[in-house]
């Protein structure tokens, strides 16, 4: 099994994971229907929380005590809320067309945005390949705590990420190709050429990348948070994926940055991976796994053997063959879907990122019939 779901918590995990994938949907369908819907829910709101957040570091709200300064301090958690944040709102930019949203050159900003969110992981794949080799000297596994207090096994199967995340880059096709949906309320952001092909590629990636750096947080984020936009897209929302993408993630980071019990602590309490062996059997809890890291990384050796006698103290065996299988599959599927993109651009003679590759599949027309032209 990729998670262990085999607990006495196991319903409650299914139920938490139900309702975080339809509380996604539905936030998002709040957020992309109307200009009013969007302002509320990616601007007022996310202004509503910095206020928080700064008043909480310096000592409101329980200062130390509070659950965002607690346990989602790390500095890639805040990048990524805000990150994901400015790429909704670039992309109402130009699905309404205010300010840049007119010019042509900010039709790059989808690409670039996207580009960025995934070099950002890839570097975080590094940074556990590299904890792993400093360690043991290669890379056959290793145990080390990171800042957000998780206990991640790094390896070989960081590196093969990477270079998926690195290939999948260049998968988005046809980014200048934009269009506003042709619906009352102008909905949508359509990128007709980002089909099912660079969709499944980039699924497949980022739920390795969360499997392998946000292990305890990635039944939620790397599950139910990837499947909501790709379930959207497939059945109602044609062409707008990867805003629904956007969108899902900036209101889960905000969700997960106010509420981090949600998914540490309640009965909801994420479901572990199976890299962490017979956690759960030995009825060892996320917040147990938290705690033991947090302090570890505190005293400054995150980074050493300490994490590997602290897992083996607990009576956790690692068990990383999920993560070197899904690695495999990631790099194997972006090699496919760039040899086919490689393939249709010489055929058409076209430049793969200012022209259409996908154009003539199903995906692709379907996506088209919505857009404005």
């Amino acid at each position: 099994m990729i998670f262990q779901l085999y607990s006495n918590h196991a319903a409650m995990q299914l139920v938490g994971w139900v309702l975080v994938f339809v509380g996604l949907i539905l936030m998002n369908e709040i957020g992309r229907k109307t200009k009013i819907g969007g302002m509320i829910v990616f601007v007022i709101i996310p202004a509503i929380l910095t206020l928080y957040f700064i008043l909480a570091h310096v000592g409101m709200f329980g200062g130390k005590a509070n659950p965002t300064v607690a346990f989602m301090d790390g500095w890639f958690h805040y990048f990524k809320l805000y990150a994901a944040d400015i790429g909704c709102v670039g992309f109402m930019m130009i699905k309404y067309e205010w300010g840049l949203g007119k010019k042509a050159w900010f039709k790059w900003w989808p690409w670039f945005i996207v580009a960025a969110n995934i070099m950002i992981a890839n570097v975080s794949d590094m940074e556990s390949a590299l904890a792993a080799f400093s360690i043991t000297g290669d890379l056959s596994g290793a145990w080390w705590a990171s800042n957000e207090g998780v206990f991640i096994y790094g390896g070989w199967w960081n590196v093969v990420n990477a270079l998926a995340g690195l290939i999948n880059i260049f998968c988005m096709t046809g980014c200048i190709n934009l269009f506003t949906s042709k619906d009352k309320n102008m909905s949508d952001m359509i990128w007709p050429d980002m089909t099912i092909w660079f969709i499944l590629a980039y699924d497949v990636w980022n739920f390795e990348y969360t499997y392998l750096n946000l292990p305890t947080h990635s039944w939620y984020c790397g599950v139910a948070l990837l499947l909501a936009p790709t379930f959207a897209n497939a059945l109602w929302n044609k062409g707008g994926w990867i805003q629904n993408r956007a969108n899902t993630l900036a209101i889960w980071c905000m969700w997960a940055q106010v509420v981090p019990a949600f998914q540490l602590s309640s009965r909801f309490a994420a479901a572990l991976p199976s890299v962490y062996g017979n956690a759960t059997a030995l009825g060892i809890t996320t917040m147990d796994l938290y705690d033991k890291a947090i302090t570890l990384y505190n005293s400054g050796a995150g980074k050493t053997a300490q994490a590997g006698q602290i897992i083996s103290d607990m009576g956790i065996v690692a068990d990383p063959r999920a993560q070197g299988v899904v690695a495999v599959a990631a790099i194997a599927i972006n090699v496919v879907v760039m040899a086919f993109i490689i393939q249709r651009s010489i055929r058409m003679g076209k430049n793969p990122y200012s022209n259409d590759v996908w154009a003539g599949t199903k995906d692709y027309e379907e996506a088209m019939a919505r857009a404005r032209v």
